[in-house]
């Protein structure tokens, strides 16, 4: 079965203030187990903030490394995860139930990809 990465994608400026609400974290843990129990999710986590972050580019022949915050970025990838599924409909699928188990005052994207090779 083919492997698919779903990414996160977060405005850090926009997300409330403390994080995700007990209630939203129960509804995840809930669904984690669900997605789990089902044999799709093989790995999840969430990312820690921008501010702790490096970027490392190469361009032109040479390396330059950019402490975090990242304030240019509108969107910044605040979490994944790997599920195994039967295809791009499945795994799109998984994607938005856990984007829905998030209140209305959420504005978050998940970009899901097919593993290369699979």
């Amino acid at each position: 079965m083919p492997r698919f990465m779903t990414l996160i994608r977060i405005d850090e400026k926009n997300v409330p203030e403390g994080g995700p609400s007990p209630e939203l974290h129960q509804r995840m843990d809930a669904l984690f187990e669900e997605i789990t129990k089902a044999g799709v999710m093989l790995e999840t986590n969430g990312l820690r903030p921008t501010a702790e972050g490096v970027r490392v580019t190469w361009s032109g022949g040479q390396l330059s490394r950019t402490d975090g915050p990242f304030t240019e970025s509108k969107e910044v990838i605040g979490g994944y995860s790997i599920v195994q599924a039967e295809n791009m409909a499945e795994a799109i699928k998984w994607a938005e139930r856990f984007l829905a188990v998030h209140e209305d005052y959420w504005t978050i994207t998940a970009e899901v990809r097919q593993l290369a090779g699979e």
